[in-house]
């Protein structure tokens, strides 16, 4: 049997559910209702409501990212500094959220962070001033955070773990702190895992809309709910994909920056 005929049902795959809907995309993003080739869709974007939706888009989107790398770097070097496999429970409890339907993960947050919820509730018993932090954007960085967390822990991990040991006790052996070891030694080498669980984590956030229409109450439009408005509430789906094409350039650009980082964390020269 031919080894290429494997490929058969993947490429049949991909055609059907990815190639084809982005042609879907920019058949639509580039032309009007008529059919006509136009650049408006793509132009709307500079529109006060659209621009102030796509930056705020970002802007969280930003805040998360650094977030999550901040919590997910010390995670990663204390699972690595435990020496635990791939397989063992602590990594395992990293994962498990990830197994978890992402809308259950969301709406459990809503319940905890609603104004007579499990948080104020407790907060209430205890005699304690109670939170408003539901329907702000605090709420849906928090979303974000907890819910592409797992995203920048792994990739970091993945790369300290291969860090050999002689390579840090080397510089150790040469006189370098700690402080120097992590910076001059471990550091740079993590960054091809940093910048893979930056991609990771950015690229959800800022496409999307579930996090802001749950935790932030209908309150925080961000780009990724005015796209999912045009194609389910206005059915404008010419604009709808225009936007789509802007909020692509972005992803592209972000995941270039990614790919020009080789596996030794060396920058390629294109």
């Amino acid at each position: 049997m031919n080894k290429k005929l494997l490929s058969v049902p993947y490429l049949f795959w991909s055609a059907l559910f990815i190639i084809i809907p982005l042609c879907m995309v920019f058949y639509y993003g580039l032309t009007d209702k008529n059919g006509a080739f136009t650049l408006s869709n793509i132009a709307a974007i500079a529109t006060p409501e659209h621009s102030k939706a796509l930056w705020s888009a970002i802007r969280l989107s930003l805040i998360s990212t650094v977030i999550c790398l901040l919590l997910a770097y010390p995670l990663a070097m204390i699972l690595n500094g435990m020496k635990t496999g791939h397989d063992s429970l602590t990594v395992l409890i990293f994962i498990l959220p990830m197994w978890m339907n992402f809308l259950l993960r969301t709406m459990a947050w809503q319940t905890l962070l609603e104004k007579t919820g499990v948080i104020n509730g407790i907060l209430s018993f205890f005699h304690l001033q109670n939170l408003s932090i539901i329907n702000t954007p605090n709420a849906v960085i928090l979303g974000m955070v907890y819910n592409f967390l797992p995203f920048m822990v792994l990739p970091i991990y993945n790369v300290l773990t291969k860090i050999d040991q002689s390579v840090i006790n080397a510089a150790r052996d040469l006189g370098a702190n700690e402080v120097q070891t992590f910076l001059k030694v471990i550091l740079p080498l993590s960054i091809p895992g940093m910048v893979s669980g930056i991609t990771m984590v950015f690229v959800p956030a800022l496409t999307t809309f579930v996090i802001s229409n749950i935790l932030g109450g209908g309150k925080i439009l961000l780009i990724g709910n005015v796209i999912e408005q045009e194609f389910t509430q206005t059915n404008n789906w010419n604009l709808g994909s225009g936007l789509s094409i802007v909020l692509m350039l972005f992803i592209i650009f972000n995941m270039v920056i990614s790919a020009v980082t080789d596996k030794e964390g060396e920058v390629n020269v294109l």
